[in-house]
């Protein structure tokens, strides 16, 4: 079974372009000058793995703990501001303010509440949001065959990254309920391992997944943006803005195309997302709250407060995500392949249409 989504993997039009000459019928390669074989093209040397191989969705895995679970982190202190601002905007008025109040209560430390579950669950949600991602876009791409992948491939992206959310979110929610109530419920304890026991006493497991269906609605629509738009905007900004081919461009261009597009991909996201990201904050903080209860008391306008603070965070958050991820790729020297290119078979059939 293996085998064959390996097989699956190499012809699929998100895998390198680049295969090697054979003739037909040729039972083995051998080499017409000794120590070389003929390619289509200069084959890549020193890849650590082949692309769609057991270990190459591993790394993908080990570069989305990486990319999430450092970036997440690092920017704690705006998320814990963000996250009062939508439960108690009354008392942090704005961005600035929530950091004013927040000094003035807890000191310099009391920004770092909630690190330990947010480092934790993030890593977790990255390993499969990411790992999975690749998994499901090759395999779907087997599915409905190498034509149909660059046809219609912003819709394979959607599917692939809205399979891969659910199993993350899955991970995510435990760590994430955690952190709110950490962040946002005052007289709470202030760390993970006292946390977790506590919420399990107090409410049992509906702690920690009573929000796993706002979390989804969330973070599916969340990631299908992050997915769909970062990859189509690549190829926009290949075709349209830089200036030379992407093959011509050293590592270190490619990566300012990754955080360019992974920022534009991030803003859109935010945007999809907050709504649903403030009925998850309000909703961890409520006992015994559901997601409508807490969205009709709300209100329309109330589902949009700390859209601001949100925009800056994800958009950075996303680009900085992106840049890691791609460049876990090329410390780890993984298969980088270019956006898709349209099939030869479609070519030609488009040739033939135009050509009668």
């Amino acid at each position: 079974m293996w085998n064959t989504f390996l097989e699956v993997s190499k012809n699929n039009p998100f895998a390198s372009p680049v295969h090697t000459a054979r003739c037909e019928n040729q039972q083995e390669m051998k080499p017409l000058v000794s120590g070389r074989t003929i390619a289509a093209a200069a084959v890549p040397e020193g890849d650590s793995c082949e692309f769609g191989s057991a270990k190459y969705f591993a790394l993908c895995g080990l570069g989305g703990i990486l990319s999430c679970g450092i970036t997440h982190t690092g920017i704690v202190p705006l998320d814990l501001v963000k996250c009062r601002i939508q439960v108690d905007p009354a008392k942090y008025k704005s961005v600035v303010n929530g950091f004013k109040v927040t000094l003035a209560e807890d000191g310099v430390r009391g920004l770092g509440k909630g690190w330990a579950p947010t480092f934790f669950g993030y890593s977790a949600q990255g390993l499969c949001k990411f790992g999975l991602y690749e998994v499901f876009k090759v395999f779907y791409s087997g599915i409905i065959g190498e034509e149909n992948s660059y046809l219609y491939r912003t819709w394979l992206y959607l599917a692939a990254s809205a399979s891969a959310e659910f199993f993350a979110d899955i991970g995510l929610s435990p760590m994430e309920a955690a952190k709110v109530k950490i962040q946002t419920t005052p007289g709470f304890v202030g760390t993970l391992r006292e946390a977790l026991p506590l919420m399990y006493k107090n409410e049992g497991m509906s702690a920690f997944y009573k929000g796993l269906v706002p979390l989804w609605m969330r973070q599916i629509p969340y990631t299908m943006m992050k997915f769909a738009c970062f990859e189509r905007t690549v190829e926009l900004l290949y075709a349209n803005v830089v200036p030379k081919p992407r093959a011509e461009c050293t590592k270190g261009e490619q990566l300012i195309v990754t955080f360019a597009a992974g920022y534009i991909a991030g803003v859109f996201c935010a945007i999809v997302s907050h709504p649903a990201d403030t009925v998850v904050s309000k909703l961890n903080q409520e006992k015994g709250s559901t997601a409508m209860d807490v969205a009709k008391k709300l209100g329309f306008m109330g589902l949009w407060k700390g859209l601001a603070p949100r925009i800056v965070m994800i958009g950075t958050l996303t680009a900085a995500q992106w840049f890691i991820y791609d460049a876990v790729k090329v410390w780890l020297r993984m298969p980088r392949p270019p956006p898709p290119e349209m099939p030869e078979s479609l070519k030609r059939k488009l040739a033939a249409a135009q050509a009668s």
